[in-house]
Formats: structure tokens, sequence, C-alpha cells
């Protein structure tokens, strides 16, 4: 028996146990801490999480591009974090057009379904465009090939778009409809931080039923299950690659505009770190599964917001907000020590089996 275990557990696994061990181990004590200090009330601790959830449904959106790429093609699409930000670069000239004519605020609903289309359309069309140019001459080629290749396309598209729209902050329009706030007894929610879960769990609810109950979304599955037998029970597999980039896109150019209402800005760079969160929800909640991508953008938000006030506060560590980057990606550490296949990952590979 023991030495079963010696020739399962190397060194490196024992290196990386302590480790994750180690952390746990500092945020438990910090947050007994953080709590004995009694800092923050009941009401604050559930406004954190309010906007956790708010900033991980953002996450859980374009978490789902990644993870669907990667069910279907087995590759990271790195550029996904630029077909994030060039929907709504695209549409804050939409926005702030209508904004000094003064449609926006006197019709605010046309107004913003407009935005978002834009936002959508022009995501979903660098999407599709990444995969027939860059990514579908590469189908067959080593795994290497095309992640150096989605690297060269994020670039690309930065810079395609700074050069396009310039390298200054545009600031995103204001919607009087978006101001103020809203209250759950006496816990206060911004306006903003309510459209944005209501309507991305919309657009997750939609995506789910599609995916589960339409012959593409069939189609679909069936693809990322085995692509030859797909190919040879007659499922068009460029089709269904296509719609699963455009869907991919169309999601993320929604979060785009969500980011930009939320946050109030855009620039040439703003899909950089958001992509790299998104990614890392989707490892969290096991990549290539689209409720474990759901699943880990949110639990990503509310780490992240809750966090710096709870594990580093205690430990009396000064201007701990500034690092819940940080946090986030440790956590991401810790899940890949603990359960590498990800929060739902191994139920994906249970069915794979």
């Amino acid at each position: 028996m023991f030495q079963r275990l010696r020739e399962r557990i190397t060194p490196t696994d024992l290196v990386m146990w302590l480790i994750g061990l180690a952390i746990l181990t500092g945020a438990v004590g910090g947050s007994v801490s953080s709590l004995m200090m009694a800092r923050y009330t009941g009401k604050q601790w559930a406004e954190l999480v309010i906007f956790g959830v708010a900033q991980g449904s953002i996450y859980a959106l374009i978490a789902l591009g990644y993870t669907m790429v990667y069910g279907i093609l087995k590759m990271i699409n790195f550029a996904h974090s630029e077909v994030f930000m060039s929907g709504p670069f695209t549409a804050y000239f939409v926005a702030d057009a209508m904004s000094k004519s003064g449609f926006l605020n006197s019709n605010p609903l046309p107004a913003l379904a407009l935005v978002f289309l834009v936002s959508m359309a022009v995501s979903t069309a660098v999407a599709v465009l990444l995969e027939r140019i860059a990514y579908r001459p590469l189908r067959n080629a080593p795994r290497l090939v095309p992640l150096i290749t989605a690297i060269g396309a994020s670039f690309f598209l930065q810079y395609t778009f700074r050069g396009l729209y310039g390298s200054g902050i545009k600031a995103y329009p204001d919607v009087d409809i978006l101001r103020g706030d809203v209250f759950l007894g006496d816990i206060r929610i911004i306006k903003i931080q309510l459209v944005v879960i209501v309507a991305a769990a919309i657009m997750m609810a939609v995506l789910w039923a599609f995916v589960q109950w339409t012959a593409t979304g069939r189609a679909m599955r069936a693809v990322a299950e085995d692509r030859e037998a797909a190919a040879l029970m007659g499922t068009d597999v460029n089709r269904v690659i296509v719609t699963t980039f455009a869907v991919g896109g169309a999601l993320a150019g929604f979060a785009g505009v969500l980011y930009a209402l939320t946050f109030r800005q855009v620039h040439f760079f703003m899909g950089f770190i958001p992509g790299i969160k998104a990614f890392t929800a989707a490892v969290l909640g096991g990549i290539g599964n689209i409720p474990g991508a759901m699943l880990g953008g949110l639990f990503l938000g509310i780490i992240e917001s809750l966090g710096p006030s709870l594990f580093l506060e205690g430990l009396g560590i000064p201007a701990s907000y500034q690092l819940k980057d940080a946090i986030a990606f440790t956590m991401l550490v810790l899940v890949l020590i603990f359960r590498p296949t990800g929060i739902l990952g191994e139920r994906l590979a249970a069915k794979k089996a």
C-alpha cells in the first residue's frame, strides 16, 4: 500500500500540496481575524457580494466564448479578449452620437438596444473572421501552432483598433435611466449592477436553452464529443465551428457593453485583464464545460470582491484592495492544486469516458 502511494505521489505533488495548504491557512486565518475585527456590517458584506455577482456575471459571459471554442476545437482562443474589446469600442461612437443628439436619454431603451446590437454584430464579425482567416487553415496543425497564432491575432487586433480609434481612453456616455440605486430591504443595489446581473442571467439561460434544445446545439455537442464521428453522421463541422465562434463573439460583445456601462470607459487594451480573468473563470469551472464557465465566473467575481476585505485586512495588509487580482489568480492556483479538472471538470470527464 505504502509502495503504491510512493509511486503515485511525487515530491512535486507534496510541494504543491504544501503550498496550497499554506495559502489556505493564511486565508482562513485572515478571514477569522477580519470577522473578529467587525469593520464591516452585514449590509456592507451583502453589497460586496452583489458587486461580485455583477462583476462575475461579466466574466462568465466572456468565459463562455473560451470554453465553447475549447470544447469544440481543443484550443485556447487568446484573441477572444480582443473580440470582447472590439464590440463596445465600436459601439461607443454610436452611443456618443446618440448622447450628443439627446436620443440616448430621451429614448433610452431603443438607444441601448442599438448599442448592444452594434457591439454584438462587430464582436461576432471579428470572431468569425478570426476563425476563417487565422484558425481554419491550422485546424489539423499541432496544438502549439494555433495557440501561437491566437496570441499573434490578439496583438494584431489590439493595434488595429488602436490605429482605427486612437490610443486614448473614451468615456462611455452616462445613461440617466441607469443612475441611482434600488433597495432590497436595507441593502443598496446600484441600478447598473442589477441590470448586469439580470441581463447576464437571461443571456446565459438563452445559451443553455440553445445548446440543449436546438438542432444546432445538439450538433455542437456532437462535434465537441467526437468531431470525426459527427462528420461521418452528416454534421457540417465547419458550420458548427463557425456558429460556435459567432455565439461566443455575440456573448462577448454583449458583455462588453455591460462592462462599459459599469466602468464607463473603453480603450484598445480594455480586453486584456477581463479576458485573462474570464479565462481563469473557464479553467476554474472546468474548461470546455458551459455550466462550469458560468459558475467559475460568478465564483471568481465574488472572491475578487470579498477577498481583499475578508482575507487580507485581518492580516494587517495595507491597501488590500489593490491585491484583488492576486487573490483571483491565487484562487486559480488553489483549484488547480486540489482539483486540476476544475469545479465541474470531473463531471464532464465522466460523461466523455
